[in-house]
């Protein structure tokens, strides 16, 4: 590897999970830290003890939100640990970086940094089918000025967490979606398809209104005329027409996910058609209950993919005529072979961790 971090050791670390690892519970013995400031861009990058940060109260990310993060996923395989695209997030942070006014970091270095703190961390990754390490990269607004203006300083943190199977039991189970149509999550020209903080926060209010009428996700539609399907709280969104994959076209208020893209090129190679469209929930509605839509399934990283069994919108309810379906099922056998590493990666995806 190139450009070796100092790493600060400790004595006292921390002590590895048992029994049931859930998701961002547990984290791991060290992260990676980088500070900036106007004068010397990016510096101090080392790779430290996780532990408590000091920021003041004055700091910018606080009051106005100055704040995007990733996440992405390390893998143990018969062939080593793996990274599935990690250079596909950090281009992507640095698109909502820009959105926010706020400074890009450097992908390959970024990426070579990651490496070495997950190798440093090569123990805490689990190797139980269906579990990884979970990867948060985040940068945030830590000047402490209470003027509404981009920051002149910044954080940029790489925290590690191992998180268990999605599915517990390895088997694909169908997810209840409300579709909200109150609410609005974005707007074209705004950040939705950015990856910060505030996306998440104006999501939870609609969140718990669907948990509370027995729905497990909250589908999004377009906040102009709350007419058209966007995306599913944390995931992408795919209509399954027979041999055919339909998908929102990204529109500028709709997350560029790296699964969704990942998805589109596996599905291509596999013979199916693909399409990336404007697509209205009442057509959506008609062509679940015609038949014509014959499965529907969301896509991100911590689930990869996952079918959808049922849609509610208003006072309509659509069930999908396949609940776990064939095409469902081979995108997801394939694509988390690649990631796991009993498939060959044809495509370039992975990237070893030395």
């Amino acid at each position: 590897m190139t450009n070796l971090l100092e790493v600060q050791t400790r004595e006292v670390l921390q002590e590895k999970p048992s029994g049931v690892l859930g998701f961002g519970r547990y984290f791991t013995d060290y992260m990676y830290s980088a500070d900036y400031t106007e004068d010397k861009g990016w510096h101090n990058e080392k790779i430290v003890p996780y532990e408590p940060i000091s920021m003041s109260p004055a700091s910018q990310s606080i009051h106005y939100g100055q704040s995007v993060f990733e996440g992405l996923k390390a893998y143990k395989t018969s062939k080593g640990i793996q990274l599935f695209r990690p250079e596909e997030n950090f281009k992507r942070m640095n698109q909502s970086l820009s959105r926010l006014e706020m400074p890009n970091i450097d992908v390959e270095a970024s990426v070579d940094a990651l490496k070495q703190l997950v190798a440093l961390e090569a123990d805490w990754v689990p190797s139980e089918p269906g579990q990884a390490l979970y990867i948060r990269p985040v940068i945030f607004a830590n000047e402490p000025f209470l003027g509404v203006r981009p920051a002149n300083q910044y954080k940029f943190l790489i925290i590690l967490s191992p998180v268990g199977a999605y599915y517990g039991d390895g088997q694909l189970q169908p997810t209840k979606i409300y579709v909200e149509d109150e609410y609005v999550r974005a707007v074209r020209g705004g950040v939705g398809f950015a990856k910060v903080a505030g996306n998440y926060a104006a999501s939870l209010l609609a969140q718990s209104k669907a948990g509370k009428l027995g729905y497990d996700q909250v589908l999004w539609l377009d906040g102009v005329e709350q007419k058209y399907v966007e995306e599913v709280g944390s995931m992408n969104i795919f209509f399954v027409y027979g041999n055919k994959l339909v998908t929102p076209a990204l529109n500028g208020s709709i997350l560029p996910g790296i699964t969704r893209k990942s998805i589109l090129e596996l599905a291509q190679s596999l013979g199916y058609e693909v399409e990336e469209k404007r697509i209205s929930i009442e057509e959506v509605f008609g062509d679940v209950k015609a038949g014509r839509i014959t499965e529907i399934f969301g896509s991100g990283t911590a689930v990869v993919i996952s079918p959808v069994g049922e849609i509610k919108y208003k006072d309509q309810i659509a069930t999908v005529p396949e609940q776990v379906g064939s095409v469902t099922r081979e995108l997801y056998d394939t694509y988390t072979s690649i990631q796991n590493g009993t498939r060959d990666d044809v495509f370039g995806w992975i990237e070893k961790v030395e």
